[in-house]
């Protein structure tokens, strides 16, 4: 493959880990002979670092081994390996666990890297629809800021990602609609990982959907007046990541 977009892509499932055992063997082999697709693998980390974020672990039920082992020995007690203890076939069962997790773990934060990549929304019931996201990049590679809202509770979160500190200057993240004006303050954007915001609570579902985010550079503390005084570096709008 030496088209940039095969390449592309076969970072990206290499990364994610759905590509089988043979196909995996193959890329990490071409790894150190082909620089463009180790630059491609190194981005696709990058930029899917953030999404894992927003996937919720989801907790074996109590009774699954025993499911599994009692489904072992029924296969085994079927033919002359009987005598074989169970146990003797739960460790590669265990290896196989491990990749079916990393694959569904990839799959779901591809299909939200793809539908950021592209900007398209999907169509959307207003019922269901719940976390939309807007990435403001610094470049293809290094987002600066990834932005969270989840719309049934009005509850949005902003995350610094490789956005630079600069001393004596402020972040502040602002939103604006058309019918509602703005540019509206939303707050200034912490240094720690996370910050919370709650304004959204007086804002329509239908205006924060298809609100514009963007982030301005004020002076320490922020805007003196209320508006932008300083350079929008970032802006974005929100795409569906979760139903």
């Amino acid at each position: 493959m030496t088209d940039r977009g095969d390449i592309d892509m076969t970072a990206a499932e290499f990364v994610l880990g759905t590509l089988d055992a043979a196909e995996r063997a193959d890329v990490a082999a071409r790894r150190g002979a082909e620089p463009r697709l180790e630059r491609a693998i190194g981005a696709w980390e990058r930029r899917l670092a953030p999404l894992l974020d927003t996937i919720a672990p989801v907790k074996p039920s109590a009774d699954l081994l025993p499911r599994i082992e009692a489904r072992i020995e029924a296969r085994l007690g079927a033919g002359d390996d009987a005598r074989r203890p169970a146990q003797a076939a739960i460790l590669p069962l265990d290896r196989r666990r491990r990749r079916w997790r990393a694959v569904a773990v990839g799959a779901s934060a591809l299909a939200a890297s793809l539908v950021l990549a592209i900007g398209v929304r999907e169509a959307t019931r207003p019922e269901l629809a719940k976390t939309f996201v807007a990435v403001m990049q610094k470049d293809d590679a290094s987002p600066s800021f990834l932005l969270t809202v989840d719309l049934e509770t009005r509850l949005l979160t902003i995350r610094p990602v490789a956005a630079e500190r600069l001393a004596g200057k402020s972040y502040q993240l602002w939103m604006k609609e058309d019918r509602v004006g703005g540019p509206h303050s939303l707050g200034l954007v912490a240094e720690g990982d996370l910050t919370p915001r709650a304004t959204l609570a007086k804002y329509e579902r239908d205006v924060i959907e298809k609100a514009t985010f963007a982030v301005s550079l004020e002076p320490e503390g922020g805007s003196p007046t209320g508006k932008p005084t300083g350079p929008v570096l970032f802006h974005a709008n929100l795409v569906q990541v979760t139903k």
